[in-house]
């Protein structure tokens, strides 16, 4: 299959910022900006806060809800988390696994990653599943190799129908909130690499049809050349996505590359 078979995905993480209110100006001004962009899934992932306050905002439109994490757990004992069936019922179509932040500061491993995209697949949220490695992993030249552990590991005991629900974001954490950005060639060597990986585990058809992101300090200066590239099916985007017109430009140059 064709990168033209796959629709690009452009989404959003705000991480750790905006309140509600912020949140609602940012996506109704966001949601004006794209209201013609039909061929692009575009997605947001505002913090839990502000949830159902941008769904609100979004409901009917062409712009989709994320999480930014999920509990394995669907209830019981487990305070401060939030589970699956809460995301679902706010209005939740994705949500991001095992970003580079919660492997880092709260201790994500590949386990957990795999049992949180199961629970996600379970009650109908499609996980975006965050691999990538750090900037002293490159340097010794174990960039394949921490790949490959956070692919397989993450994806382990899936099955075809519940592959192709998710989406792989690569996420070099060197190039993460950092202004460094890896150069095309070096995304669609590792994104190429990935899909290798997935047509290992999986039948070529099926391995074909998953979107892979790039996440790294995307931005509008350097969206086009990483989205042109033929493995390369969207971004990730952090920083560039909490104003309505850098991340609605790098919307329209998904469409466009």
């Amino acid at each position: 299959m064709e990168r033209t078979m796959r629709t690009p995905i452009i989404a959003g993480n705000w991480k750790l910022n905006k309140t509600i209110s912020e949140s609602v100006a940012l996506t109704t001004a966001l949601k004006t900006l794209v209201v013609d962009e039909t061929d692009v899934e575009i997605i947001v992932a505002p913090p839990f806060t502000a949830l159902a306050a941008v769904n609100d905002v979004i409901v009917n439109s062409n712009i989709h809800l994320a999480a930014q994490d999920v509990y394995s757990e669907d209830s019981g004992a487990f305070t401060g988390e939030v589970s699956a069936p809460m995301l679902k019922d706010v209005g939740c179509g994705y949500v991001i696994i095992g970003h580079s932040e919660r492997r880092q500061y709260f201790g994500e491993t590949n386990e957990s990653v795999n049992q949180k995209a199961k629970a996600a697949l379970a009650h109908d949220l499609k996980p975006i599943i965050c691999v990538g490695e750090q900037l002293e992993e490159r340097e010794a030249g174990r960039t394949e190799a921490v790949i490959e552990d956070h692919v397989t590991g993450g994806i382990v005991g899936l099955s075809d129908t519940e592959l192709l629900s998710c989406v792989i974001a690569y996420e070099p954490v060197w190039a993460i909130g950092t202004g460094k950005t890896a150069t095309p060639d070096q995304a669609q060597e590792v994104h190429n690499f990935i899909r290798g990986l997935l047509t290992k585990a999986y039948a070529v058809e099926v391995a074909s049809q998953v979107c892979i992101q790039y996440g790294g300090s995307v931005k509008p200066e350097n969206a086009t050349e990483l989205m042109s590239q033929p493995d390369v099916d969207g971004a990730l985007v952090g920083g560039a996505s909490l104003e309505a017109e850098s991340f609605a430009q790098i919307v329209k140059m998904a469409i466009s590359s």
